[in-house]
């Protein structure tokens, strides 16, 4: 603790140069969150007419009762709305409003309740294009339903609610539908399904086209994306690799691009629970800069703060990261 805080005093003073840093590093801390708070949460129901299709989601609500920005979470395959509450809690506590969504077909009925035997026949059977398409339909969907819940004086998110400046994450199955909604192509065609009410995007185990090219799949992504993975991040189902996984950063243009690469971090390093294939213990430490580079990054490109901009573009970020993790922007 005492290293970090002696980090922070001299980069604050001294950037590297001699010169004192107008922005100073001890200005800027993407862990520091309200004494005593704890997030209220609803768990709602959205209605998608069109595809007859029902979507719920959590909303982790922030201490203001102001406007506030939203700040949107996927799941990953067999996942469901409770899972990665840990994200919802830290987001909220720093003013967004996170909406925790959860995809019918391949969500945590694909195995619940089922012999164990079967669980994992189930978990393959819903990971295909087709839930994909529908996943992707599930953002706008949401998106639709809390701008009409803010304007509604009857509904308990009145008023509470900004849909201007949204932020949009994932992990694995959720990190592949915040690509596709956030600038992702398909072939030579830009996804249809991108939304241009999402202004920033965190991918946690994002995964490389499966046909075509990466560079033409990513060419089309405007807004800032921030990918983060490590170097265990495998997973069962789906066959991306560490290095899938890790060529999508080099594929992505240039701007406001950020890649974090947590060291014997597995596939469960982003979630808040094991999953099947872990082979080694957990580290807390992943989730602290897991915490801290999203929180940075939301008050970047969402708030416009300089100050977070600069925290995730400086030495700053090594705080809150250990020897042999990777980060690199561009």
């Amino acid at each position: 603790m005492f290293d970090r805080l002696f980090f922070l005093i001299t980069f604050a003073l001294v950037n590297g140069t001699g010169v004192p840093n107008p922005v100073v590093a001890t200005q800027y801390d993407p862990m520091v969150l309200p004494k005593g708070f704890t997030a209220q949460t609803m768990k709602l129901e959205v209605t998608d007419r069109k595809r007859d299709r029902e979507i719920p989601i959590k909303v982790y609500l922030p201490e203001s009762e102001s406007p506030s920005t939203v700040v949107m979470f996927s799941h990953g395959l067999g996942g469901d709305r409770e899972g990665s509450a840990y994200l919802g809690e830290h987001w909220a506590a720093r003013g967004y409003v996170a909406v925790f969504l959860q995809h019918a077909g391949s969500d945590s009925g694909v195995w619940k309740d089922k012999p164990i035997g079967d669980r994992m026949k189930g978990m393959q059977e819903a990971a295909t294009g087709r839930n994909l398409i529908n996943r992707v339909g599930d953002v706008p969907a949401v998106l639709n339903q809390l701008e009409e819940w803010n304007r509604e004086t009857s509904h308990p998110l009145h008023g509470r609610i900004d849909t201007e400046r949204v932020g949009m994450s994932g992990h694995s199955f959720g990190a592949l539908t915040t690509q596709s909604v956030s600038g992702q192509s398909a072939g030579r065609f830009r996804s249809r399904g991108t939304d241009t009410r999402i202004k920033a995007a965190v991918m946690m185990s994002p995964s490389e086209p499966r046909m075509g090219n990466a560079k033409q799949a990513f060419a089309n992504v405007e807004i800032p994306w921030m990918l983060m993975t490590g170097t265990k991040d495998t997973a069962i189902i789906g066959g991306q690799t560490v290095q899938s996984r890790r060529a999508v950063f080099p594929a992505l243009p240039e701007g406001d691009k950020y890649e974090l690469v947590l060291h014997d971090a597995e596939h469960s390093a982003f979630s808040d629970r094991s999953l099947p294939g872990d082979q080694g213990a957990r580290n807390p430490n992943h989730h602290v800069a897991i915490l801290a580079l999203s929180t940075a990054f939301w008050d970047a490109y969402l708030r416009d703060d300089a100050a977070a901009k600069a925290w995730l573009q400086s030495e700053s970020v090594r705080t809150v990261l250990e020897p042999k993790d990777v980060w690199q922007t561009k």
